[in-house]
């Protein structure tokens, strides 16, 4: 994996044929150059098919020989994804494959011809100029269970978004039929009230009853914490409620339709949980990873599916940029504007990372150390925020040594830079 600009540029000689591909739907169109941007041949159309990415490669191995290279590197714009079907088949078959990032190919379009015109054959031609120019990246495609881990976690997201409309539409409904339910109840997921919810979810039904019906209804689900009090509580509130009287037939189907949606769901995610749990146990540097107190198996699991193979990174800083933690600055001349992360980079990654330290920070003594260290310092003390974007990138660190070295965490490292009194107090 290529980490300079000077070794991408290096990469690009007058024996590269170099290929850019713009991204569509159902057809791509290719366009090919050397290394000065001399263009060679007619621009390629090609379907979104098996027999069309083999057309490509016939079309771009009859290039190179005709004018004498020896090396092809073929890259894209990355859309959407259809471009992961291209970039597998390619690898496969042993070429160079890199993507060129989309917000450079717009900024750059109109160095040529100084016009915006935007169309997939100026792209194609755009994206090339960009690969020469060393201003490319390597796609991270993971294989193995690299893969496996990403679609996990991508089935994770999926399924706790599901769990998340499921929760907003069940409340919806109390709060329409009956929304003096949570003067009675602080949660309706408690057992007391998810039985109400399935037994007797409207106040009609519950105000023809007396406390006692509904602590002996309450009996079979909940053994103790509930008794006559609450029972009375919601039976008086039921009297008075406000909620709507009608569609009562067809608002009963939709909360238990709800209610048993919300919990498929949720066993569904408690089944992928153990999945994934077993999965990444077996990476190297997981088990030791998950030694760190307040680090939990879900977020080694996050961190794998984003990053993939540990050992491909040479430096922990290429992980920094990849989760978007890097900073950027805006000044000019005397003006000097604040700094700021840049976000350019894996999304996922960085909630991750950002929901890993919170805990970290209550529960780990080194990372609580390093935050109030960092707060309180006397030169440049970070806010809270701040802080916690810079453990961030500190975690990062910790977990880059830890995949590439398979060693336990030793938080006395972290702390050296601290004066005594802040790494006593850590230890």
């Amino acid at each position: 994996m290529n980490y300079t600009q000077n070794q991408k540029i290096s990469q690009i000689t007058p024996s590269t044929l170099i290929v850019g591909i713009d991204i569509a739907k159902d057809k791509h169109v290719a366009r090919a150059q050397d290394d000065r941007g001399v263009e060679f041949g007619k621009r390629l159309i090609f379907e979104n098919k098996m027999h069309g990415f083999q057309k490509l490669v016939n079309w771009a191995e009859n290039l190179r020989k005709e004018n004498d290279k020896n090396y092809v590197i073929l890259g894209v714009e990355p859309t959407g994804h259809y471009w992961f079907s291209l970039a597998y088949f390619l690898v496969a078959k042993g070429y160079d494959f890199v993507v060129v990032n989309p917000m450079h190919v717009k900024k750059s379009k109109e160095l040529d011809d100084n016009s915006p015109t935007k169309n997939d054959t100026k792209d194609a031609r755009v994206i090339g100029q960009l690969i020469k120019d060393g201003r490319y990246s390597v796609p991270n495609l993971l294989d193995g269970i690299y893969a496996e881990l990403r679609e996990g976690v991508k089935l994770r997201d999926q399924l706790i978004n599901q769990l998340m409309i499921t929760e907003g539409r069940i409340q919806n409904h109390i709060q329409r039929y009956f929304p003096e339910f949570f003067d009675v109840f602080g949660d309706w997921e408690g057992k007391a009230a998810y039985c109400t919810l399935r037994l007797f979810p409207f106040p009609s039904q519950i105000k023809e009853l007396s406390p006692e019906d509904v602590v002996m209804k309450w009996k079979p689900f909940v053994k103790r914490g509930v008794g006559i009090k609450r029972a009375t509580k919601l039976v008086e509130v039921a009297k008075k409620s406000i909620g709507i009287q009608i569609g009562i037939q067809f608002a009963r189907r939709e909360l238990d339709c709800l209610l048993d949606q919300y919990e498929l769901y949720k066993q569904q995610l408690e089944e992928l949980d153990k999945e994934l749990e077993s999965l990444v146990v077996t990476l190297p540097g997981a088990k030791q990873m998950m030694n760190i107190t307040g680090l939990g198996s879900t977020t080694v699991a996050l961190f794998f599916a984003e990053v993939g193979d540990i050992t491909k990174y040479k430096h922990p800083q290429q992980l920094v940029n990849l989760a978007g933690l890097s900073l950027r600055e805006h000044s000019s001349g005397k003006f000097k504007g604040q700094t700021r992360i840049t976000k350019r980079g894996r999304s996922r990654l960085r909630r991750a990372l950002y929901l890993a330290i919170r805990p970290l920070v209550a529960h780990n003594p080194t990372f609580k150390a390093l935050h109030q260290h960092y707060t309180t310092r006397s030169e440049k003390p970070l806010k809270k925020q701040q802080s916690l974007i810079a453990l961030c990138c500190k975690l990062l660190r910790v977990l880059f040594v830890i995949g590439q070295r398979q060693c336990e965490f030793d938080g006395s490292k972290l702390l050296r830079g601290l004066s005594q009194k802040e790494a006593l107090q850590a230890a």
